[in-house]
């Protein structure tokens, strides 16, 4: 049975994730910022997370955002494929319930309507979208602004087949040692590995959407998570750069299919307020 969803709640409810994620830390990464200040070794790097903590609680306390840069804004949609949206167009939607999020919510706005001519949108749009059609009735929206001080420091690499699950690793720890202070750490790794060019960044990115006490669930990639974030704790960077033993507080991989001469490897950093809020229609 098709179920009429009206694009006007769609329209609301990607007006109230946006200002939910900007001003609203997942739980579990606010918990393990405040976990860091009690392992950190590094003085410094100790007062520098409880600066972080301090500022999660007083963005919370005040409805504020917690970071200056509320980002540009990702969304991915799960749409069901026994859905039917009325009212209008569904991207028309999404882009004015960002364009309400971010004006009245007054959050910046960071958005320019030409890469080459600079003219700021004023509203925050368009939001960069992408959507999935899924099984069932229901639409899963997940809304994730991203700051650019980490996405400019993300990269990626084509491997060929023959490149260890070494080379993998070293690729992402060496782009977080290049990164250094610039993402504002500790800081989130989203690893993609597999699909094509664009399909690898867009499970690097999807990789920061899920909440850091979820691991892999193929052990193959749960214990390179795992090595990785060991590895990039050492590189003593350290809390907003300040060194220290708390570079990163996860390291999400995501995989997919991919071509037997091919082995694309995407890495995207996310910030130490590594944003995102979800809602189910």
């Amino acid at each position: 049975m098709i179920r009429e969803i009206n694009v006007a709640e769609i329209e609301n409810t990607v007006r109230d994730l946006c200002i939910q994620a900007n001003r609203f830390l997942p739980k579990s990464l606010a918990d393990c910022i405040g976990c860091a200040v009690k392992t950190e070794q590094s003085p410094t790097g100790r007062e520098v997370l409880t600066d972080l903590v301090r500022n999660i609680e007083a963005a919370e306390k005040e409805e504020l955002a917690v970071c200056q840069d509320t980002g540009m804004a990702v969304i991915f949609l799960d749409v069901g494929q026994d859905v039917h949206f009325v009212g209008g167009s569904l991207t028309d939607a999404i882009n004015k319930g960002v364009s309400r999020g971010y004006t009245e919510g007054y959050l910046r706005c960071s958005i320019v309507s030409d890469p080459l001519e600079r003219v700021n949108t004023g509203d925050n749009t368009p939001a960069v979208v992408h959507t999935r059609i899924v099984e069932g009735d229901k639409v899963n929206i997940s809304v994730c602004p991203k700051g650019f001080g980490s996405e400019n420091m993300s990269a990626m690499k084509m491997f060929t087949p023959s490149a260890s699950v070494t080379d993998i690793e070293d690729f992402v720890v060496e782009t977080v040692s290049k990164a250094g202070s610039n993402p504002c750490p500790p800081m989130v790794v989203g690893v993609g590995i597999g699909g094509d060019f664009e399909y690898c960044a867009y499970l690097a990115k999807k990789a920061l959407c899920r909440d850091i006490s979820v691991k892999n669930p193929k052990e193959l990639y749960a214990d390179m998570e795992r090595r990785i974030l060991e590895r990039v704790n050492k590189l003593g960077i350290g809390p907003q750069g300040f060194g220290g033993t708390t570079t990163a507080l996860a390291v999400a991989v995501e995989q997919a299919p991919t071509h037997i001469a091919g082995l694309p490897v995407a890495v995207n950093i996310g910030c130490h307020v590594t944003r995102h809020a979800h809602a189910e229609i």
